[in-house]
């Protein structure tokens, strides 16, 4: 028998064609800013598509995702304050359950490897699995959140758009929440200008930018104002809760109190503050750091006192307000789809 190769190639070529026809996808990229260092996260594990990063941005919005339907991501971050809640000190979940830490920024992902206070988890596609299966926060198992998506005309459609098929599965969602949560991208405040030199700080602002790289630059790192390192900081033990920190999963005494550096931009809008809460300002924090010092038991940053006068860490906090990024906190691509 004779083939002929010209027709079974051509042939191939149209049943491809075809069959990425009822499957295309818009790439998607996360473009990043000069000077920054490369993201950590593995892009090619979890190619960005546009239709994927809208299924996640639909799921993040969504109560579906908790046991009652009564708790979203959003619900304890809030985009207009970087992402985190503002009204209570600890994260509140179904049926008014009260959790044992303060919610996190979700600011610049893409350059974190660990997540959480005391990171417990270490890949952003496992991240949501903590709040939606943890009891005090959405209460749910990935098996009811799968039979309830799958039961959506919307969400199969939605899935069907970035996956090619109206499957919903866990590794599906999971990806979907990492797009989008990956592309919280935040990079355009003052400071960000003030370093493309396309504007300029104050004399204030700039007095308290000196203060800042003299006191707290070890730890906040430019340009993402974290190490992502876990840390003491000199906070005692609240007794309520008890919390150990990393030394939870780390099992090492040596990890006792220590707690993951969060990044402070926006913490303009980000109180309260610590992984408990506990300080109300920022005012609050930097007269914290201020009382610090000569303790063997503080990381050598915070071992050599500040001794900030008042003037100064009213300086200090008008540098931190130079690195509010308002593009991102009210950037509608970001916010609920109301489309």
């Amino acid at each position: 028998m004779k083939f002929n190769w010209k027709y079974i190639l051509g042939t191939w070529i149209a049943l491809v064609g075809f069959g990425f026809s009822n499957q295309t996808t818009t790439p998607l990229y996360l473009d990043v800013p000069k000077g920054w260092p490369k993201p950590v996260y593995d892009f090619d594990r979890n190619p960005l598509t546009e239709e994927g990063f809208q299924l996640g941005r639909y799921l993040f919005y969504d109560p579906i995702l908790s046991k009652d339907s009564t708790i979203s991501c959003a619900s304890c971050h809030l985009q207009q304050t970087g992402f985190t809640h503002v009204d209570h000190k600890l994260s509140h979940g179904i049926e008014g359950k009260i959790g044992t830490r303060n919610a996190m920024i979700l600011i610049n992902l893409a350059w974190n490897k660990d997540f959480m206070w005391d990171g417990g988890v270490n890949n952003l596609e496992m991240q949501p699995i903590n709040p939606i299966t943890n009891p005090a926060e959405m209460g749910e198992t990935l098996e009811h959140v799968i039979a309830k998506l799958q039961a959506s005309e919307k969400y199969r459609t939605l899935f069907s758009k970035a996956f090619g098929d109206e499957k919903v599965n866990s590794q599906r969602l999971l990806k979907a929440l990492a797009q989008f949560t990956v592309m919280l991208k935040s990079s355009n405040a003052k400071y960000d200008k003030v370093m493309r030199k396309e504007e300029s700080f104050t004399t204030q602002e700039q007095h308290g930018y000196d203060l800042f790289k003299t006191n707290c630059a070890s730890c906040h790192k430019e340009p993402l104002f974290s190490d992502t390192k876990f840390e003491r900081n000199g906070l005692a033990v609240d007794e309520t809760l008890n919390d150990s920190g990393r030394m939870k999963i780390t099992g090492k005494q040596e990890d006792y109190l220590r707690f993951k550096i969060p990044s402070l931009r926006n913490s303009y809008y980000t109180y309260p503050y610590m992984h408990d809460g506990r300080f109300k300002t920022l005012m609050e924090v930097i007269k914290h750091y201020n009382s610090l010092g000569n303790d063997k038991n503080l990381p050598a940053a915070l071992v050599k006192p500040m001794n900030l006068s008042d003037n100064d860490r009213v300086d200090l906090i008008a540098f931190l307000y130079t690195l509010t990024d308002r593009e991102f906190l009210f950037n509608k691509r970001f916010s609920f789809p109301r489309e």
